[in-house]
């Protein structure tokens, strides 16, 4: 089974790169965060010539998540946290496919430390933790995949010093990735690099792509029922090339 993960940076503006490359790689599950569309607008027909089917949760101009399968109809969907909370941005959607759950997740930016967006951010984090002791066992295969904008540690950052105490490398993030990692996660791209790197994101300014400043943001997560056959799992650097890419790359996993 191959799995990706790939914030599109708005699915309307990406939509002839995404089927490009869902036709020449053939994923098996692609999660996409930023589609930034809403549902009635997503573009379906497009995505199912491709030959996949999904599970959309989106919203006008901003955020959205999707799942994607070439195997067979994502089942069982739940979008958002029925947490009771009132929270209307569309930022995670959970489907079965075959017998693996999977949750796509486009945790928030935090915009600047010590703002309200920051205190949402690491709540959100919470949230989702929660989410998952409520659903899910550590034990049974499941899946994690996102934008989940924090590089956990210094060699997922070119330029460390450069970056150190943003919203993308503060430790109370970096705090909140890693009590997500103690519910029952593996980060599956350290097993086969050490690092420094992959990168998953680049700055569209500051020719942060071509200076090499870029961040692992992007991971699949998953529990070590799946993590022990992880088999590889490396980034499309190439996806950020060309004409028009998102900022960032997608994160491909193999599982035996």
């Amino acid at each position: 089974m191959r799995v990706a993960t790939w914030n599109i940076n708005s699915i309307r503006a990406r939509l002839d790169r995404l089927v490009s490359w869902l036709e020449r790689t053939t994923p098996d599950v692609v999660c996409l965060q930023e589609t930034k569309v809403a549902d009635d607008q997503f573009p379906i027909d497009r995505i199912e010539s491709a030959g996949y089917r999904a599970a959309i949760y989106g919203q006008k101009t901003y955020n959205g998540v999707a799942i994607l399968s070439r195997t067979t109809e994502p089942g069982d969907i739940e979008c958002g946290f029925d947490d009771g909370l009132d929270d209307d941005e569309a930022r995670c959607i959970a489907a079965t496919v075959d017998t693996t759950r999977i949750v796509s997740a486009y945790v928030p930016l935090g915009t600047a430390v010590g703002t309200d967006k920051w205190i949402y951010k690491l709540e959100w984090f919470r949230r989702l933790i929660s989410y998952l002791d409520r659903r899910y066992d550590p034990d049974t295969p499941l899946l994690v995949c996102g934008d989940l904008n924090v590089a956990p540690e210094d060699r997922d950052v070119a330029r460390p010093d450069e970056w150190r105490d943003t919203v993308l490398c503060h430790e109370e993030g970096r705090e909140a990735m890693r009590n997500l990692l103690a519910w029952g996660l593996v980060d599956t791209m350290r097993l086969h690099h050490e690092g420094p790197g992959p990168y998953s994101w680049w700055d569209y300014r500051m020719l942060a792509f071509p200076k090499g400043n870029g961040l692992r943001l992007d991971h699949v997560l998953a529990t070590k029922r799946l993590a022990d056959r992880c088999a590889q799992a490396f980034v499309d650097r190439n996806e950020r090339k060309g004409k028009k890419p998102s900022d960032h790359a997608p994160v491909v996993v193999e599982f035996r």
